[in-house]
């Protein structure tokens, strides 16, 4: 039997009652299908850490990581911690470390979920975003010069390497191919002149090597237009991290809302533990109600049995979230129902268990 460490870290706000419903799930599937465990280790790191010891995680927290299969994470982000305080040291000290520079977010509008789109068929909305995930805009590089004066000037790089680029580029192709479906690059190269000029001539070469993939590009003002007014258009997409986390935030607006968006950082080539988290946000404002929807940290653990190999898993996984659409059994009131977050993880198990 094959055993999986996971490394739990619930985090903030509605993080720890989500997480509870993910894990739950995970321990069901194991336990019907016979061939894996799942073992799992909490961390309580996160804003509330932050509070007491100064620091949103330990000074060795990444060798502390290094030892698990996978990081499973709830939310990070609380009023009274500055924002750039609680990605950058710990979301992004975990992606960067472990080179997990593939950000996978599915934005699929599923059987009975609710969109705000007018004339929209659920089969419109079917993309797979790609986004960069270690260096590009969210690199970390600049400069804070004659701080508090009147000359005051902020420097803010992006980096984009030759390397960064392509590698992710050449995974888009690669799921593109495998998958028979379009590719389009969004970028921003009439306006940012460097960068994403080089983003566009590397989509080019690399492109040249998949002669079979139907690729497009726009720019990321016309991609926002086009995923409200023309959604179809989209397959696989691959963007920088920047353009990447402000796309997929609309794509789950215009596919269930945030309660239905999942997302995987994924390290590849395994060498690193890859991590997994939905993309909602702690959500202070409703957290300790039990009432925050679990459906995007199920989503996501169905991505983590999918990056293990049990793709059937992750099918059924989505299937049944599906399922519960449909029937308007134990949803949350973010989807119209007045289940509680503890019931619709319930009904989730209950399906899968049939």
């Amino acid at each position: 039997m094959k055993i999986y460490n996971i490394a739990v870290i619930a985090g903030d706000g509605i993080g720890p009652e989500v997480i509870t419903e993910a894990v739950k799930v995970l321990k069901t599937i194991a336990k019907i299908d016979g061939r894996f465990e799942m073992n799992f280790t909490e961390f309580p790191w996160g804003c509330e850490y932050y509070l007491k010891t100064g620091e949103m995680m330990p000074a060795d927290g990444i060798d502390i990581l290094s030892k698990y299969d996978a990081i499973l994470l709830g939310a990070v982000g609380y009023p009274g911690v500055p924002d750039h305080i609680s990605l950058r040291d710990l979301l992004l000290r975990i992606r960067h470390s472990f080179d997990q520079y593939i950000n996978l977010r599915p934005v699929k509008l599923l059987k009975g979920a609710p969109c705000p789109l007018a004339n929209v068929k659920r089969e419109d909305i079917n993309m797979t975003f790609i986004r960069e995930n270690s260096e590009g805009e969210y690199s970390g590089s600049g400069a804070w010069l004659y701080k508090d004066q009147p000359e005051e000037v902020v420097i803010q790089n992006s980096v984009f390497s030759r390397k960064g680029c392509e590698r992710v580029i050449r995974y888009a192709f690669e799921l593109a191919k495998k998958e028979g479906r379009s590719l389009t690059s969004v970028s921003k190269g009439n306006a940012l002149n460097y960068s994403m000029v080089f983003w566009d001539q590397i989509f080019e070469e690399v492109s040249r090597e998949y002669p079979s993939v139907e690729t497009r590009h726009l720019l990321v003002d016309a991609a926002s237009m086009f995923m409200v007014r023309d959604p179809k258009r989209f397959e696989i997409v691959v963007t920088s991290n920047l353009f990447g986390d402000i796309l997929t935030d609309l794509g789950a607006a215009i596919s269930g809302g945030m309660g239905l968006a999942a997302g995987a950082n994924l390290n590849p080539e395994r060498r690193y533990p890859s991590m997994f988290e939905a993309i909602h946000g702690s959500a202070p404002d409703i957290a300790g109600k039990n009432i925050a929807n679990p459906l995007a940290s199920i989503w996501t653990a169905g991505q983590m049995l999918d990056f293990f190999g049990y793709e059937e898993w992750g099918t059924k996984v989505v299937d049944s979230i599906e399922q519960m659409l449909i029937e308007k059994r134990a949803l949350t009131p973010d989807l119209g129902g007045t289940a509680s977050t503890q019931e619709c993880g319930d009904e989730m198990v209950r399906i899968l268990g049939m």
